[in-house]
């Protein structure tokens, strides 16, 4: 998947589309998911152009991808995520339905998660 810079999370970044903002530094952006899985639903995007996990992990600098994983960490602990537990997801490619070629996480929290994955896949 090449990227594509007039997907959804980079005209947010550029500041075309309005987000409901949560945190932001110079590493990433975190705003509140605008079609929620739970009752907490926060996406945290890195400010380059990354397209997946396996993009992020080879191309970013070290000071990038540890900045981007201390901002995510920032947002549970804005968002009082560790008592009840949070779930943290990065979908890539087409099997995992990944909708945005935008390397994100999912932050998923404020009730019972269910199993890791869909029970019978297996």
């Amino acid at each position: 998947m090449a990227y594509d810079s007039n997907n959804i999370f980079a005209r947010i970044l550029r500041g075309e589309i309005p987000c409901n903002k949560i945190y932001e530094d110079d590493y990433a952006l975190a705003f509140h998911d605008i079609n929620p899985q739970a009752p907490v639903h926060a996406l945290v995007i890195p400010k380059g152009e990354y397209v997946s996990f396996d993009d992020f992990s080879k191309t970013a600098p070290p000071e990038v991808i540890t900045g981007f994983y201390r901002a995510a960490q920032k947002v549970t602990e804005m968002l009082e995520l560790q008592e009840g537990g949070y779930r943290v997801l990065a979908n890539t490619g087409a099997d995992a339905h990944q909708e945005v070629p935008h390397y994100h996480l999912h932050i998923f929290a404020g009730c019972d998660l269910g199993h890791m994955v869909k029970q019978g896949l297996v």
